[in-house]
Parts: C-alpha cells; structure tokens; sequence
C-alpha cells in the first residue's frame, strides 16, 4: 500500500528522487525530458504515469489499445513501421531517421560506428625496421645474465617434491569420444516394451515421374500464368513439388538447390516423428462452427431512423421511458430534464434543474407516474403530470398520504419537501445525500429505489423507499468503488458492480450470493435480461462481459466491440442472447449496426434504450440530439 501523499499532484514515489541538474551529463543523444534517472522502467508498469519532465509534472503513458489485429494492419499500412521504436523513457513511439537507421546497419554488420574512422590506416613502427651493426648502449652485461638463479632452482625443488609425494598429478589425456553414435546400440530386442512393439515402418518416398525428368514431354510443362500461380501457392497445396524444366542435356541440370533441405526433412521425419496406428475419424469443419441464424429470422428489430429530437442546449446523458411507451424523458448537461412525447418527436415540458442530470429512471409500475432524477448531491421524485389526469393525482394522494412517525429514525439521507414554486414544477420530494449521486434506480415494484454516489465509502449505495421516506445503507464497509446497481426482475437480489466485478447480494438473507469475475478493466455499465438469467457488463476497454448465471461466475463468453475506449450503454444488448433450441447453447448474434450521431468533444452515443412494448430503440449522443431507430 502506498502513502496518502502518493497520489497527491507533484508528490513523487519512493524511489523518485529530486533531480539533480549537476549530474545530467551533457550527451546530445540523451533524452532528458523524463527525470527519473537510471531505475528499471518495470516499476511504472502499476502507475498511469511514467516519471518527471523537466518541470516536474507526471509524464502520462499514451493510451493504448491495440490488438494483434490492430497491429497486423498497421503493419501492412504504415509504411514507416519498420523504422518506428518505442521510448521506455516516455512511452511515445519514435521514428528513426537516416543517420539512426545508417549507425544501426553498420553494427549489425559489424562495422564501427563512425563512418570517418579507417581501421586499415598504416601502421608507424615505434622502432626502425632496420638492423643495427652496434647496440643502443655499450653497458656491460649484469652477473645474473650467466650466473643461474638461486631462486628459480628453489622453486624447481619444490615442484619436484610436490611431483613425488602426488601432490601434483600430471593432466588426463581427453577420451576420444564419438559424436555421432547409435541410439538404439544398447536396446534389448526382445523388451516388451521396447520399440518394436505395434513398429510401423516408416513410409518410402515415392518414386519420380515424367515431371521431375530433366527433359519432360511438352504437356508437363508450365505455362508463365501456371509458374506465378504455383509459386503463390502455399507447399503444402502444391500439386507438383518441383517445378518442371527442360535441359537440352543431363551436363546442362544445375545442382537442386534444395537438395540438403530435403534430405534434412526426411531424416528428421524417420527420427522425430512417431508412427502408430490410429483410427481416422471423418469430421466436417462446418459441423464444427456454429449455425447462426439469419437475420430476417429473427425480425422484428430496428434497422432504420424514424425520428430525431433535437435538443438544441447541450449533450443528452441519459434517457428514461414510462412503462407505456408513450412519454420520454432525456436528461442534460445544461440543467434541464425535457419529456417528450415518442410519436410526435415534440418536447412537451422542460423541467429546470439545479445542475448536471447525471442520472433519471421512470418509475417501471405502471399504476405511478414518478421520475428519479440526479442532480448534484440530491435525487429529485418528479411528477411530471402527462397522461392520464387520475393516474397523476393518485400518485399525489399517495405520496400525500405519508405519516411522520412519532420518533424521529436517524439516516443517513435527509427527506425534503418542495418548496411552492418546485412544487408547481411538477416536484414531489427531494432526498438530499452527503455526496454527489451519479446513478438512480428503481425497484420492478416501483415503491423502492437505489442511489450510488460518486466518492468510495460504506454509504455509497443507499435504498430508498418513496412510500415511508425511509432509507438505509445495505452495507458497512466499502467494497471497492461502486460503478452501477440493479435490481434483480424477479429475485430479492441486488446487483452491485464495481471496477473489477459484479457482486450479487440477497436483500431477504442479507447475504453474499455471488460474486462475477468481469476480467476486464474497468466495468463501466451493467444490463440483466428480463428473464434474471443473463447478464452483460461493458467496460471502458471495449470489452462486452456476458455471464450466465447458471453456468459460472465466470464470462460465458468475452467480446470486443470498438476500437476505442468508451463508456457504452449497453442496455439496448441485455435480450441479445438468442436460444432457438432449447438443447443448444444461448447466442448473441449480430443483426444490425445502427448508425446517426456525430462526433462531439471525442464523444458519441451516451444512453441507449429499447422501447418497453415496440422493437424500437431511443440512443442520445453529445450532437445534442435523441434517434429513434425502428
């Protein structure tokens, strides 16, 4: 675990030390915008930067998302790939230039790295290569130029005793061993289990035909169009494994330049490759892929765009719909909750909030006309009064009909009500939270709904119930920081995701029923399909999670669906699991790519939803506007 200074901005790890500008040397080809000095780069790998530059801020690493797909394609694109290096200081990715590629080429040639250095130069004599009749000096010769040395003599001695008394033995001669030998010299032919037993012999070649003749008939030869096809082709779906020629004369065959390979191959074919018998199993690899059904069998889905409601402030976050069908609603960035009605594409009322709509739901019972909506650090219930006159005066009268108990419960929210003028707006209660709330949810039921905050803690997650202004934390401690919850469609269970995975609590035993390893990073988004059995988180490296909550907690299947890194709605996926035989395994089966939002400050489709009774589909995007596609 790390210090609470550690990620506090300009705060510097452990092993980071100030840099010291006295012993930067001066090489030009150090790059020194990274101060981190001589330290593994491995110590990065858990960190989202990768050291200092000069000013002392963090150097992010560059995102990166590529697949081995990614990377074929843009080696076969980018004509500058082979000259292309990645900097362990900074993580960006350099391009050589000539002098870089020319002193790489001339090392790996073994060459020296200097293109005006002469290894051949001549060499000076440091003495005259001529002999002298005289010496250089007339001095005497010494007395221990012909006396023998006392000293030697001793050290001869001891060498001599050491002999004798075996202390020193004299070196082994080297054994003459063979290289090469036979395997199977020592094998006993009678073993049972030596490897006689089931032997197969080995397969002969087959022998030559007209076409490997050095003068073949005219109808064995090839035409140009037939050589460049056969030399496109793979040597395994060679018909012929030598092409034909004609010689006028045997002197005139060049030496098969393949000739040791060949030999190679077929010694290690005789030496490496076992022999036994099996029995062949005839299997059709179509029987082995999958039959996906075609896509006019599984219509009614939407295919085109019908409609588009403009909304001409600001980006649409999210999108809600009444049980009915009839009415939208769309949260935005500017502060305002606009409901429109779905046939018309008109925007029947604007409701005025008091910051950024993060967050709305619909209440999904059909008997109450409430709205959840998150603003900043309160959830505001909203009736907004369209459609049926006594279906909204019910839910006045019911949530009217509250009654303050006599002793005041401690929670961990407060209950407010409207005051006049809100109340005109169309609101009903106001549950103001410590925190910002990101996310509301509600109940199949519509008397009970959930809130997330934005800050880790053990109230993140907190359950209201609208009917008695109750509410509480379902948890003591923090499990990690919550990306989303949902209730179960049929189950007393809460489905709480974090960045690493879904958790499954029973609300009735207040137990841990499981827990769903996502193995992506990190869980953005979460669906349930109506049935409870299936369940698809997103996540922000464009990876789709599919569980099936019958099999195991691990994914059924995983897979990539965009090229970048997005926060995905996928809630408009949640019935894609397609199971035409009930013996068969479940499907997701592409049918359709729905196109139609812009581009907008590097973001596009924000909240996708499915219609409750058509096959349609509402998405909003940043370009300010909400598609129906049908």
């Amino acid at each position: 675990s790390l210090p609470a200074w550690a990620g506090c901005p300009g705060s510097r790890l452990p092993w980071e030390a100030e840099p010291s500008w006295s012993s930067v040397p001066s090489c030009p080809l150090q790059d020194i915008r990274n101060t981190v000095g001589n330290i593994p780069m491995e110590w990065y790998q858990d960190f989202p930067h990768i050291g200092y530059n000069l000013e002392g801020r963090k150097i992010y690493k560059p995102i990166r998302n590529k697949d081995e797909l990614d990377m074929f394609l843009e080696k076969m694109e980018n004509p500058d790939y082979w000259r292309t290096v990645q900097d362990k200081q900074t993580g960006a990715e350099l391009k050589l230039t000539e002098e870089q590629l020319e002193l790489v080429q001339r090392l790996q040639r073994g060459m020296f790295g200097d293109v005006h250095f002469n290894p051949y130069e001549p060499a000076v004599d440091f003495f005259s290569h001529e002999v002298l009749i005289h010496p250089v000096t007339n001095r005497p010769a010494h007395k221990r130029s012909f006396i023998p040395s006392l000293t030697e003599k001793e050290k001869v001695s001891k060498l001599v005793h050491a002999i004798k008394m075996g202390w020193i033995k004299p070196r082994k001669p080297k054994e003459d061993t063979p290289t090469y030998y036979d395997l199977w010299a020592h094998e006993d032919p009678n073993s049972i289990l030596g490897r006689h037993k089931m032997h197969v012999p080995a397969p002969k070649l087959r022998l030559p035909g007209h076409e490997e003749s050095y003068n073949p008939p005219p109808e064995y030869l090839l035409s140009k169009e037939e050589e460049l096809a056969w030399q496109q082709q793979e040597p395994e779906e060679r018909r012929l494994s030598v092409l034909p020629q004609s010689y006028r004369s045997l002197r005139a065959v060049p030496a098969f330049p393949r000739f040791i390979h060949e030999r190679f191959e077929r010694c290690l074919d005789l030496y490496l490759c076992p022999r036994q018998r099996k029995m062949r199993v005839n299997v059709d690899p179509e029987e082995l892929i999958p039959k996906l059904p075609k896509p006019r069998d599984l219509q009614p889905f939407p295919s085109s765009q019908a409609l588009v409601y403009r909304d001409p402030s600001s980006l649409v976050r999210c999108l809600s719909i009444c049980p009915s069908g009839q009415w939208l609603a769309s949260g935005s960035d500017d502060g305002t909750v606009r409901f429109w009605e779905v046939c018309t594409a008109r925007c029947i009322k604007t409701l005025p909030v008091a910051g950024v709509v993060k967050s709305l739901a619909w209440n999904p019972n059909p008997s109450i006309c409430l709205v959840a909506i998150c603003v900043e650090q309160q959830v505001l219930l909203v009736n907004p009064g369209l459609g049926d006159k006594l279906l909204c005066a019910a839910t006045d009268q019911l949530l009217d009909s509250y009654v303050a108990p006599e002793e005041e419960r401690l929670q961990p929210v407060q209950w407010l009500l409207p005051t006049p003028e809100q109340h005109c707006k169309g609101m009903r209660l106001l549950i103001q939270h410590g925190k910002e709330v990101k996310q509301v949810t509600w109940h199949g039921k519509g008397d009970y709904l959930a809130s997330v905050g934005c800050e880790q803690s053990s109230q993140q997650v907190l359950i209201h119930q609208s009917s008695k202004r109750w509410s509480q934390s379902p948890f003591r401690r923090s499990r990690g920081l919550v990306q989303c919850v949902l209730f179960h469609p049929s189950r007393p269970h809460l489905l709480v995701a974090t960045q690493r995975c879904v958790r499954i609590y029973n609300l009735l035993k207040q137990e841990l029923t499981k827990k769903l390893m996502a193995n992506c990073k990190w869980v953005s988004s979460m669906a349930i399909h109506p049935g409870g059995d299936n369940i698809i988180c997103g996540s922000y490296d464009s990876k789709l999670a599919w569980f099936d909550l019958d099999l195991s907690t691990r994914p059924y299947q995983l897979l990539r669906c965009w090229a970048g890194a997005s926060q995905p709605a996928h809630r408009a996926l949640a019935p894609g699991p397609v199971q035409i035989d009930l013996l068969q395994n479940p499907l997701l089966v592409p049918v359709k790519v729905l196109k139609g939002h812009t581009i907008t400050l590097d973001l596009g489709v924000l909240d996708v939803l499915f219609h409750p009774t058509q096959p349609w589909v509402f998405s909003s995007g940043a370009d300010g506007t909400v598609r129906l596609y049908t």
